[in-house]
């Protein structure tokens, strides 16, 4: 009787340790899938070029120069016409995050600064110049700068870089939808995403 009730005993623990190995193991391995599948996306998204923009300006550059004992002023100016491309992008490679396989979060500390890149064409018109003060190459760069100045500030009043932060958005409502379907969490610098239009209110 004793045997046959120890035998009963070990094929119930036999059974036990089966089931939770088995099912234990298939769990991890689904785990695992999990995280394999949101570390790939995450790589998959890399240099998004979110905004592009064209802009037009059109600048007058004067410079004078007083000579011979300040008693004469020789000016150079020239009108110049700019045509300048500009995008606005996410190098989203240097997004940080961690992984918590034992909550099933997927957490985002960082999201880089957008990137502003401005190719501008410069066209150069009624360039004037005398031999004692003539064109130089700090006149050109003078140029250069002052126009970037002045783009840039048209790029601000403009609606590009909101434009950029909505396709962003927009990109990691995927994650939101992937860590969803997982049944993972997503969160970002603590807060908890429980909705597609919560991203929406991020403060990036």
């Amino acid at each position: 009787m004793m045997r046959k009730l120890l035998y009963v005993l070990l094929l119930v623990l036999t059974i036990l340790f089966g089931y939770r190995f088995f099912f234990k193991s298939g769990d991890n391995t689904v785990l695992q899938e999990n995280s394999a599948l949101i570390q790939e996306q995450i790589r998959n998204v890399s240099k998004l070029v979110v905004t592009e923009g064209h802009f037009s300006q059109v600048f007058t550059y004067k410079n004078s120069k007083a000579v011979f004992a300040n008693l004469v002023n020789v000016e150079k100016k020239a009108l110049v016409v700019v045509n300048a491309d500009v995008t606005v992008s996410y190098d989203l490679s240097q997004i940080v995050y961690e992984l918590d396989e034992t909550s099933k979060t997927l957490r985002i500390t960082y999201i880089p600064e957008e990137e502003i890149n401005i190719s501008p064409d410069f066209e150069y018109y009624d360039v004037t110049a005398d031999f004692l003060n003539p064109f130089k190459a700090e006149d050109y760069n003078k140029i250069k700068d002052k126009v970037k100045g002045q783009l840039m500030k048209k790029i601000e009043a403009s609606n590009l870089k909101s434009n950029a932060q909505n396709r962003l958005i927009s990109e990691l409502s995927k994650f939101y939808i992937l860590t969803s379907s997982l049944g993972w969490t997503l969160e970002y610098k603590g807060n908890t995403i429980t909705s597609s239009e919560e991203l929406q209110d991020l403060k990036l």
